[in-house]
Formats: structure tokens, sequence, C-alpha cells
């Protein structure tokens, strides 16, 4: 390697990486490390130039892990750079870019071997690997892995994010998701690993507030990789890819090392990411975040995320929170509306949500909520080119502001012009709840036609029950799919209805099985009381601020009429037949042939006249379903219920 490039297909005959990876110890104060470390590097240009890399340093590795307890060299190199990281920080104030290169050269060699390493054997052949040099030579014995791992959180939460530092943090980082690899080679939860132990226990748990803090303002930053020319080290003018580091991660592809969520996928912005540190830092919080609590200690990173506080909050901080710390909530908030492209963005905004009541309830007093409601909801409007985990966290995050009532009153009052993304019909102008209306009834049509997953309907229907008290001044669209939707499902009733009929005629002395045409109807029926539930409860609650909705509910009224004396719809079918019953009777009196606008005035002055004691308020909904959803970050059980006039109740366990 040297201080030279060279190409990935020549890294085997490389003298520097052979006597690395050789039988013979190396000491560490040896200047051979002045040289293996000082190499420059071109970053690939595509996730594929990415994995010819890591196939080339797989064999080598390998070659390591064999010669490794004879030679030590893994401590050794290790030891390097624990020795240069000593300095870093005063590197960093002096601007001495060549002890910072260097650094980053044998993290990144380090990080390279681990991945391979951890793939290859159990935590405790690794630890054993860390190990070796100091039997071979017969130093002491502190825990070079608690050492490395200590090292790393230090280096985070330390050195200063710069231009000149910027690939040494992305390295570190990524180094910390690389240890907690582990878990993706085993089905059962790891809680008493080494390296759990000393992320939760060890000497880095004094720094938990710290890491969390420097972790979200690195996803805040949104800081680009800096542009070649501020590494002071530029690479030679070679072909091929070249294998050293002097523009650091310059292009930011380093996809095959960012253990990105599987299921993913890939586009432009993913091949092409300019903010590898940003996405790094939010993978390695998420992880943080979400591992287990110990047998008799709690996740003290989960504890940090659940109670941080607003910078401008003055009040002191409690006792009975010791990884509290403050952050500026604004920042933060901005970030987020600005991020929802990424999955793993979706899941920090759930998780604050969630898990975060200070940061919730500012949420919620936002007064520009449709700049995080709008890219929720087109996650959800392209669902077909999203991934299951990202459109259940998007539900799941309506679902949780649709809790709150504020909420669910001023989206009415937030008016938008030319919603471009929505391209069924031209939305010139619309409130932000009729639009979230339009794309969760898109989303169930599209569960109906393609996914058909029923948890997807509970939670889309979920939704629009804890809003629908509150629906106002709906628009004309929004108020025309509401009812489309109930007459799909009610074509959907009849159609399953017929073939269960058709079924029992011709089954004239045949045994075998029925198709459980029971169950698909109790499923049907579900839904379609759900709508009728959300349509009743609107009538109740606001009827004389809907009459789009009162207009379309009597344009369709001939849907209703089958569910008038159907016994799972007796009850819930009371009010609607009072409302059209009412306005029906005052449009005969207006006349023949009226006109749009008159029927709209006619809707419009009866709304005002028809007494509210005449509508049987229904203060409980009659379904109850629980929900199991895993995603590929947590392990998490919802149990989503409905309560009273709809209000959805969320508790989130951990599974473990």
């Amino acid at each position: 390697m040297g201080a030279n490039t060279s190409q990935v297909s020549d890294l085997s005959d490389n003298p520097s990486l052979k006597a690395l990876l050789g039988t013979d110890s190396i000491s560490e104060n040896d200047p051979f490390w002045n040289q293996l470390i000082s190499f420059t590097f071109i970053s690939p240009t595509s996730s594929g130039d990415s994995k010819l890399l890591e196939e080339a340093v797989i064999p080598l590795a390998k070659i390591f892990i064999e010669n490794n307890p004879r030679s030590g060299n893994f401590g050794s190199l290790v030891r390097v750079f624990l020795g240069r990281t000593k300095e870093l920080k005063i590197s960093t104030e002096c601007q001495d870019q060549l002890f910072i290169w260097q650094a980053h050269n044998a993290l990144f060699m380090i990080r390279c071997l681990l991945k391979v390493f951890i793939r290859e054997m159990s935590e405790e052949e690794l630890h054993l690997q860390f190990s070796y040099q100091e039997r071979a030579l017969e130093t002491g014995s502190e825990d070079l892995l608690e050492e490395l791992l200590s090292n790393l959180i230090h280096l985070i939460v330390e050195v200063p994010l710069l231009d000149i530092t910027y690939s040494i943090l992305f390295e570190a980082v990524t180094t910390l998701l690389v240890f907690f690899s582990y878990q993706l080679f085993h089905k059962d939860i790891l809680r008493d690993g080494l390296i759990y132990r000393h992320i939760m226990k060890g000497r880095c748990l004094s720094l938990t507030s710290r890491m969390v803090k420097t972790l979200l303002y690195n996803f805040i930053r949104q800081e680009k990789c800096p542009p070649p020319a501020t590494h002071i080290f530029e690479p030679k003018a070679e072909a091929g890819l070249l294998y050293g580091l002097a523009s650091g991660v310059a292009s930011g592809l380093w996809s095959v090392f960012t253990l990105g969520g599987a299921g993913s996928k890939v586009g432009v912005d993913q091949e092409h990411n300019p903010l590898p540190l940003s996405n790094q830092s939010l993978l390695l919080l998420l992880v943080l975040a979400n591992l287990t609590d110990g047998p008799d200690w709690p996740n003290p990173y989960r504890q940090a995320i659940t109670c941080f506080r607003n910078t401008q909050d003055t009040s002191s901080l409690s006792v009975e929170q010791p990884h509290t710390f403050q952050i500026n909530f604004n920042s933060l908030y901005t970030a987020l509306c600005e991020q929802q492209r990424s999955d793993q963005a979706t899941l920090l905004l759930y998780t604050l949500l969630h898990q975060n009541a200070n940061m919730r309830t500012y949420m919620l007093s936002r007064t520009d909520m449709d700049n995080l409601v709008l890219p929720i909801l087109e996650i959800l409007y392209h669902v077909e080119d999203r991934n299951s985990h990202h459109v259940y966290m998007a539900l799941i995050i309506l679902l949780i502001l649709t809790e709150d009532d504020a909420f669910n009153r001023s989206v009415h009052e937030v008016v938008l012009k030319n919603v471009t993304w929505y391209s069924e019909r031209t939305l010139t102008e619309i409130s932000l709840g009729s639009l979230l209306i339009l794309v969760v009834i898109r989303t169930i049509q599209f569960n109906m036609t393609r996914t058909r997953d029923k948890y997807l309907h509970t939670n889309c229907l979920a939704a629009l029950a804890n809003m629908s008290a509150q629906f106002r001044c709906l628009h004309q669209y929004a108020a025309q799919r509401i009812i489309s939707l109930f007459a799909l499902l009610s074509k959907k009733h009849n159609k399953v209805l017929e073939q269960a009929t058709q079924s029992l005629r011709g089954r004239q002395g045949d045994n075998t099985a029925l198709p459980d045409y029971a169950q698909d109807l109790n499923v049907i029926e579900e839904v379609i009381r759900m709508m009728l539930e959300i349509i009743n409860s609107c009538l109740c609650s606001s009827l004389h601020h809907n009459p789009n909705l009162v207009y379309a509910l009597l344009y369709k009224r001939e849907l209703f009429e089958q569910f008038r004396t159907h016994p799972s719809f007796q009850d819930i079918m009371q009010n609607l037949d009072t409302v059209i019953g009412f306005f029906s009777q005052r449009l005969e009196q207006a006349g023949s042939d009226l006109s749009v606008e008159r029927v709209q005035e006619v809707i419009m002055k009866g709304a005002q006249a028809l007494p509210t004691d005449r509508l049987k308020v229904n203060l409980s909904l009659s379904l109850s379903l629980s929900l199991t959803h895993t995603h590929t970050h947590t392990h998490t059980h919802t149990h989503t219920q409905i309560h009273g006039r709809g209000a959805i109740l969320l508790r989130m366990e951990p599974y473990g």
C-alpha cells in the first residue's frame, strides 16, 4: 500500500499489506506503520465499485484471521490508531492534516477488516483477535476492544466537524455501526455480548448524552462531503479504481459499508448520496436508541432520546433523568421536515413523536405543520415506490398526530396551493386536512387492489376516524372520494356475498372444503362499518361545516339502502337515514331540476335548521383491533385500538 495509490486488483501483491497480514510481529513503534497508513484513495463511483473493494478485502482478511494469532499485528494496528487519536484534537486546532489523514487511514483499515471478522467469528473470537498482540509482545492486559470503542465515542463527541475532520468522523461513526452488525447474524436479541456491555455500561456510559446530542447535530447540520481540494494529499492520476484515501470520502458513495436498511429501493439519492456523515450518524443513533434494556439496567441512549429538551426551555434539568440534554428544537424540526425521503429519517420522526413528550408537544404547537405533514403524505402517495416499513411508519406517524384534537382542527385551516405531486386531479387550492383524507383513501384503494393488507386498512381508517369529528369544510373532491370508497366497499361486499351464495347452491353432495367466504365477509363488513362510523361522526359533530359531504351523500344515497336493514349496520344507519331523509325532503320542497348551486344553497340552509338532538351521538366505535408490526431498525409491537369517538390509542412495547 505504502504512500502510493494502487488498484484493487493489486492489493494482494502489495508488499506492505503482505507484511501486515504475515506471521511476523511488527512492533507498534516500527517505521513500517507510517508507510502503511500513508496511502491515498479515490472513493468508488458506484456501489458496484464498492463491492469490488469489499470482495478484494475478504480473502486478505481471512489470511489475517489465520496469521494474527502468531503475529498480533491487528492489535498493533489498533494501537497505532489509538496513539494517533490521542493528539487528534490538538491536530485539528493546529490544522495538522497529515496527522488526521494517517489516523483516518488506520481506522479505515480497521473498519474494513472488522467487517469481515464479524462475519466470520463470534464476539469471543473477535476479542481474542485484539488480545493476540498482548500475548505476542507480552504487554499489559488492558482490554483493547473496550479501549477502541471508548476511543471512537470520545472522537465523535470531542473532535469538531470541519472539512479536514469530516472523513475521520465518518469512519468513526461507520466503525461503530460495523461493531453493532453482530445482531445481523443472530436471531436472538444480543443483550449480554462484550460490545453491548462496553457501550451500555462501560466507560462510554458517561458520554451518553453528549453522544446522542452530537449524532443529532450531525443529522441536523446535513454537511456535505468536503471537496477533494480541502485535502493536502491529492490522488495520483491513474486509471481504474484506486486504493487510498487522500480525497477522503468526497464522493460519499460508501454504500457497501453503510449497513443500509434491508428492502430499501436504491435510487439516485442513495446511489449518489452527498450526506454520508449525516446519514451514518442517523443510522447509529437509531441503532443505539433501539438496543434492548439489559437484565438490570435501562438503555441509556433511549433514555437520552426520550427526555432531551429545547434550548429555549429555561426550567432546571431533572435529577431523575440522568442523560438529559438540551438541543435546538427548531433546527431539529427543520431537518426532520427536509429529510423524510429516507425511511431512517421517518423512523427518527416516529421515535421522537412517540417517545419524547417535549418534542411531540413542540411539533404539535407549530403553526407550519404542513412542512412536516406534506412529506409524510407524499410517502403514502407514492406507496408503490416505497418499502412496506416506510409506509407503515408514515401511517403510524399520522395516527400519533391525529390523536391530538388541535392538530385535527388546524389541518383544515391550512390552505395549500397547487400540490404538484398529486396527479389524479389538479388541486389548485385545498386544505391540508382534505389532502390528508384524499391520500389516505388512495392508500386504502391501492391496498385493496394490490397488497390486501388488513392492518394497512385498519391504520388508514383509524387515522380518518380520529379526524372525523373535526372534519371542516371538506373539499368537494375529498367528500366525493369518501363516498366513492364506500361504493367500492359496497360493490366488493355484494360480490363476495354472491360468490358465497353460488358456492352453497352448487355444493349438493360435495364434501370438499368451502372457501372461507364468511371470513372475507366479516373483514369487509368491519371496514364498511368503520366507514359508516367515520361518516356518522362527521355528521354528528360538524354537519353544518361540511355541505360537500352532505351533497355527495345525497347524490349516492342509493348506496346505503341495502345496509339499512342489515343487522350489522342498523344502529349506525339511523343517523344517516335521518340526514338523507331530512335533506331529501328539503330538496323536494325546493322544486325539480335544481342547479348544483341551488342544491348547495338548500343544503347550507338545511344544515343550520336540522335540530342537533335528532342525531344520536355514537360514543364508541365498535372496532378494536391489534396490529403487530415489525420494521427494519427496531423490534416493536404496535397495538392499535379505537375508543370513544374514534380516538386512537397507541402503545409501543419493545420485544423482550
